[in-house]
């Protein structure tokens, strides 16, 4: 058996790792990376193996991270099926296809500048029919049942609790002249208990190997008790100043969740009363999904919401936009208000144009509700970047930047480490640590070594592991 980590080995995004047993090969997750413009064109464009040769893959939920290339690895010859939950599968039917788009739109608005300078083009790393030929090969599957994907491999999809329809992924590897099969485990993005919308992560039990992610492998998130006044906070003093917060995040999860706790701040009376705009039409389609999918929402949404009648992902000062004439108009509203829009790393969509309008007012305020990437936008005004690129274009930062990082979907060390507190040290042969930058990665090895487990791997870069 063969492993080998060519995205999200030392880093965050662009996860990609290959399994190659009994003559199979089996891709977990086929991201995007996230950085620098150049490189991430490159490193997206360019696979590091043969699409054609792989024989299945596994997705653990849509995140564009995950998900994102997927386009671009059927267009480069892979023919196998996509395995995801039902969940997964309809959110990737629109995240997919926007994500195509996106990517049109944005090679767009870079040619008119390149244009202006004289330079060459670029195009798109896929179009919207790569997107929707890619979708053919989706296949839908139900949490905690097995399937055989290769001979002498079952997988069972667990829920990871980190979005709707993510998955940890389990492996029962048997390979010829044994009788025992191999447990290997993989987290995909675990998410952390006691999160609101999502239910809680199910454990993978008795695991021989381990796959795991490590985005907050040394933080821990502010307690969860304290996330719904800080909130508040932000809002009411931003609005005091008469400015507006502007929060980029992701379509799929982070916004669910910010809706649903700025609805219960406007019930309970703890924020003033303003316009909510929902900028992303990738977003409205997936609050959609949500509602489809109500048995993957968790208890505390049923008892809140659902059960009286009420919809937990809408409320009178709420506005949902797909109308890109109606976004345009956001930017002469001259009082407070809210503005939640995709991408959450400010990579890509409507949220670049609205910090390119936004971010030279003292007045407002940036709000960072996930994890941001090295050499995203959204990493630069966290580290607190005085200018910042915009399409090509320099913008001082005079806002106010806020972080609140326990609105991230990821698993923080101390949820990491009970997740895997119950597996066996003398069991466990190889623990991977994967899905952290470096120094998070490293860290969380040393802590997992420091509680006996013996074989831990902070993997390089496309480096082989046989075991």
């Amino acid at each position: 058996m063969e492993i080998q980590s060519f995205g999200g080995a030392r880093e965050v995004t662009g996860s990609q790792h290959l399994i190659t047993v009994n003559g199979k090969k089996i891709l977990l997750e086929c991201g995007l990376f996230q950085g620098r413009r150049a490189e991430t064109y490159k490193r997206n464009l360019n696979f590091a193996f043969d699409p054609a040769e792989i024989d299945v893959m596994l997705l653990s939920h849509a995140h564009i991270d995950h998900s994102g290339n997927i386009p671009n690895l059927v267009k480069n010859g892979y023919k196998g099926k996509i395995l995801a939950t039902g969940a997964t599968v309809d959110l990737c039917q629109i995240m997919l296809k926007d994500s195509a788009y996106i990517q049109e739109k944005d090679a767009f608005y870079v040619n008119k500048y390149k244009k202006k300078k004289g330079e060459l083009p670029v195009e798109p790393l896929y179009t919207t029919e790569d997107a929707e030929k890619a979708l053919e090969q989706f296949y839908g599957v139900e949490y905690s049942q097995s399937y055989e994907i290769v001979p002498g491999v079952k997988a069972v999809f667990r829920d990871a609790g980190h979005i709707l329809g993510s998955a940890s992924i389990l492996l029962e590897i048997t390979e010829p002249g044994k009788t025992t099969p191999v447990r290997l485990g993989f987290t995909g993005d675990l998410g952390s208990p006691n999160v609101p919308v999502v239910k809680d992560p199910d454990y993978l039990m008795d695991l021989d190997v381990l796959v795991t992610e490590s985005t907050y492998g040394d933080r821990l998130h502010t307690d969860v008790k304290d996330v719904e006044e800080e909130l508040a906070s932000v809002v009411r003093e931003t609005a005091s100043a008469g400015g507006k917060i502007i929060i980029p995040a992701f379509a799929v999860g982070r916004t669910q969740v910010l809706v649903y706790i700025l609805h219960k701040l406007f019930d309970q009376g703890r924020i003033p009363d303003m316009p909510v705009f929902v900028d992303s039409p990738l977003a409205v389609n997936a609050t959609e999904i949500f509602r489809r999918h109500p048995h993957c929402l968790d208890r505390e949404t049923h008892r809140v919401f659902i059960e009286s009648d009420k919809d937990p992902f809408g409320f009178s000062r709420l506005q949902y936009i797909r109308d890109v004439n109606l976004s345009k108009k956001l930017n002469g509203i001259n009082y407070p208000h809210i503005i939640i829009s995709a991408s959450g790393m400010a990579e890509a969509g409507r949220i670049l144009h609205h910090l390119k309008n936004n971010i030279g007012n003292p007045a407002n305020t940036v709000l960072l509700v996930g994890y941001s990437a090295q050499h995203t936008l959204a990493r630069k005004l966290k580290d607190g970047e005085k200018i910042v690129k915009i399409f090509g274009e320099a913008y001082p930062v005079k806002c106010r930047v806020e972080t609140m990082d326990h609105f991230s979907a990821h698993a923080d060390k101390n949820d990491l480490l009970d997740f895997i507190s119950t597996l066996s040290t003398d069991r466990m042969k190889k623990i991977f640590v994967v899905h952290g930058e470096e120094d998070q990665s490293i860290a969380f090895q040393k802590t997992l070594q420091k509680k006996g487990f013996k074989d831990v791997i902070v993997p390089e870069p496309g480096e082989s592991y046989t075991f």
